[in-house]
C-alpha cells in the first residue's frame, strides 16, 4: 500500500493587504450581490473576473424554481467571459456571498461545478487564474483552480 498526501495551499489576506487589482476585483464581485435571483436559497453571490486585456466581467447566481437549472455566480460570470471574449484568457476571479442583510464574515468557496469550470479555462489558456474569496474577517488567495480540485478529471483523463 502506498499513500499520497495532497496539499492544499490558502494565503489569507485582510482587505487592505491586497493589491489595489485585487481590491477592485473584490468589490465588483461585492457588488453584484444586488444582481442576485436567489429568491429560494437568500444566499446572494456575486463573481467578478479580471481578463488579461484588462476587462472585468460580473456574474451573480440566478435561481430556478427547477433546481438543477440554476446557476452559480462563478459560472456566470466565467461563460459570460469566455464566450464574449474567446480568446482572452482569465487572470483572477473574486467572489463573495451575502445573506440575512450581510457579506458573510468567512469566506465561501466554489462548488465542485465552478471548480471543474475554472478548471478548464486555466487548461484552455494554459494558464493559472487566481482566486480570491471573500469574507469580512478574512480573504483567500489560491494561486489557481487546480489547488482547489487536485484529483481533476480533465481532458487528459478522457484519453485512452
Amino acid at each position: 500500500m502506498q499513500n499520497k498526501t495532497i496539499e492544499t495551499k490558502i494565503s489569507i489576506y485582510k482587505f487592505n493587504e491586497l493589491n489595489s487589482d485585487q481590491q477592485v476585483l473584490i468589490n465588483k464581485a461585492k457588488e453584484q450581490v444586488l444582481n442576485a435571483y436567489a429568491p429560494y436559497s437568500g444566499f446572494d453571490v456575486g463573481a467578478a473576473i479580471l481578463l488579461d486585456n484588462g476587462e472585468i466581467v460580473t456574474g451573480s447566481n440566478q435561481e430556478n424554481s427547477a433546481y438543477p437549472s440554476g446557476l452559480c455566480a462563478e459560472r456566470v460570470a466565467m461563460f459570460y467571459a469566455n464566450s464574449q471574449y474567446p480568446n482572452v484568457s482569465v487572470k483572477s476571479i473574486a467572489i463573495a456571498a451575502y445573506t440575512n442583510g450581510k457579506f458573510l464574515p468567512e469566506p465561501i468557496t466554489p462548488c465542485g461545478s465552478c471548480r471543474q469550470v475554472l478548471l478548464e479555462t486555466e487548461m484552455r489558456f494554459k494558464k493559472n487564474i487566481e482566486i480570491l474569496l471573500y469574507g469580512t474577517k478574512k480573504i483567500f488567495k489560491i494561486e489557481n483552480a487546480v489547488q482547489l480540485l487536485p484529483l481533476c478529471f480533465e481532458k487528459k483523463s478522457l484519453q485512452m
